[in-house]
């Protein structure tokens, strides 16, 4: 009898102990964000041109939402959304920062009928970030990569990263893709050292020194933002398999204000984009060399929509509509993949509509810590999804008055099930889309559905009065002769040299900036 009762009690203190070692043992996070990477721009989302075998592990472990959004058509609104858990028009950076804005907009020489509103220039100090929450429960923070929201005062380590390696103002690498790098929060390495390589170094050198403690690391990649660059083993290897798979005779048509991309045949993106992906496989071989695989939560996004338009007009995203900077699908939706290891649901695809909101209070909400609503808002926890359950219906907000680079105008944007409704700031009118039925949005339903598409407008302009959102404003100055002579010119310019550009890639001699040739792309 005494010996059944030390076996019982000391079951009860392994239990004890075990369950008090799960407390201990919270999950680390490896949230990787890509810049300016399309919906369909792995090969897991549906690309055969481009690949992305690495990605690809980390959507076959985990769940991906179809439905993924980003916070913004553009990057800094977004990579704040998913920083603070907020719509950009609650926290107010609602286009990239360094945009011109009112009457610095006339510099462009578009006389527009709207003069593109102000906005927040960094990230906000009010705001409890997502980094600050996991190191208030005692976890390191580690940033690597692109910032671009806000200048020296606002840089990573200003709003709860203890570490930054890359992250400054700058939205693109200053030096491109390879080594000097000139950015003051990254030493320069070896001459033609990769950047993307160097962020996953740096990355892997932080998860080793802290693999006994939890972390957040944040790896943002600068790519694969223009200007585009890679090596030349990988442009031959991807000017070959356009080659093969058939190089299309038209490689541009008009698009609203610029030319767009026809098809993913660009060389030297799909190299770019497997440079990235080679630099995520060192990153997740790390994670299992080091025992820490089965403890770590990884997501893998991206901060908006491909370049389909505008930039290097370097992908097309269909079959979504427009790209980077627009107001469609294109533009907003993107790969949202998130893998809980010890969470099976390998490879499941989810059709739940979540935005850049979501990240903050779900991966909170999957280590176990506090949540902060009065922090992330505008955030739900789809941990609930991970599961196998549902969340309730809900209005998604995106808020941009402003004119894009890529053509995009001054737009606000709702979701609510499978409607989406735009507004178009110049005018006044509205679209509505049915996305299940018209993914590529070529079928406007305002006139058959003036009940859903006014209540939807309603719902939609109360909620930006009611969050202080900032409008574009009438500029008194707008011609609009002046402006189409301009948006005519323009497109007719860029129609004339972009096919020469395209083709000039597939040519065998082809050669761009001697820095690319000869780089090397890893450095212990």
């Amino acid at each position: 009898m005494k010996n059944l009762l030390l076996i019982m009690f000391l079951f009860s203190l392994m239990a004890c102990n075990s369950e008090q070692e799960k407390k201990i043992n919270k999950p680390n996070i490896l949230f990787i964000l890509a810049d300016d990477l399309g919906y369909s721009d792995l090969s897991c989302m549906g690309s055969e041109y481009y690949e992305t075998p690495n990605i690809d592990k980390i959507a076959k472990a985990g769940m991906v939402f179809t439905d993924g959004y980003a916070g913004c058509q553009v990057c800094s609104p977004s990579r704040a959304t998913i920083l603070t858990g907020q719509f950009t028009a609650r926290h107010g950076i609602t286009d990239w920062i360094g945009s011109p804005s009112g009457e610095e907009w006339r510099a462009n020489k578009r006389y527009s009928k709207l003069l593109p509103a102000e906005y927040n220039h960094q990230l906000p100090d009010k705001v409890l970030t997502l980094p600050e929450a996991f190191r208030q429960e005692g976890y390191k923070t580690f940033f690597a990569g692109k910032w671009h929201l806000g200048e020296l005062g606002s840089y990573p380590e200003d709003h709860g990263f203890d570490i930054n390696k890359g992250g400054w103002e700058r939205g693109s690498p200053r030096r491109r893709y390879f080594s000097p790098y000139r950015n003051p929060t990254l030493e320069d390495g070896e001459p033609g050292e990769n950047l993307s390589m160097r962020l996953a170094n740096e990355t892997i050198n932080f998860m080793k020194e802290n693999k006994n403690k939890p972390f957040l690391a944040y790896l943002s990649f600068y790519a694969v933002h223009s200007r585009i660059q890679c090596v030349k083993d990988k442009w031959a290897k991807y000017r070959d398999k356009a080659e093969k798979m058939g190089i299309a005779e038209k490689g541009f048509e008009e698009g609203d204000l610029l030319p767009m991309r026809l098809h993913q045949d660009n060389p030297i993106y799909a190299g770019l984009i497997e440079t990235m992906d080679d630099a995520v496989g060192e990153v997740l071989k790390a994670l299992k060399e080091n025992g820490l695989d089965e403890n770590t939560i990884v997501v893998f996004t991206s901060d908006n929509g491909g370049v389909t338009s505008g930039d290097d007009f370097s992908s097309n995203c269909l079959p979504l509509k427009g790209g980077k900077g627009y107001q469609w699908e294109g533009g907003i939706r993107i790969p949202y993949i998130v893998n809980v290891p010890w969470m099976n649901f390998k490879g499941q695809r989810n059709n739940t509509p979540v935005a850049g909101s979501d990240f903050y209070p779900t991966l909170l909400d999957l280590a176990g810590l506090p949540l902060h609503p009065e922090a992330h808002i505008d955030g739900e926890s789809f941990a609930a999804v991970l599961k196998g359950e549902t969340l309730n219906e809900r209005p998604l907000y995106w808020h941009y008055p402003h004119y894009g680079n890529q053509g995009g105008r001054p737009v606000s944007i709702m979701r609510k099930g499978d409607w989406k409704l735009i507004h178009y700031w110049e005018d006044g009118h509205n679209e509505l889309y049915n996305l299940t039925q018209d993914i590529h949005e070529d079928n406007n339903l305002i006139a058959m559905e003036k009940s859903r598409g006014k209540q939807m407008a309603q719902t939609l302009i109360s909620w930006l009065d009611e969050v202080g959102a900032n409008y574009a404003k009438p500029d008194p100055l707008h011609n609009e002769e002046v402006e189409q002579e301009f948006i005519k010119n323009n497109m007719a310019s860029w129609m004339s040299k972009i096919e020469k550009i395209r083709s000039d890639a597939y040519a065998e001699d082809w050669e761009p900036d001697p820095t690319w040739w000869g780089s090397i792309q890893t450095k212990d």
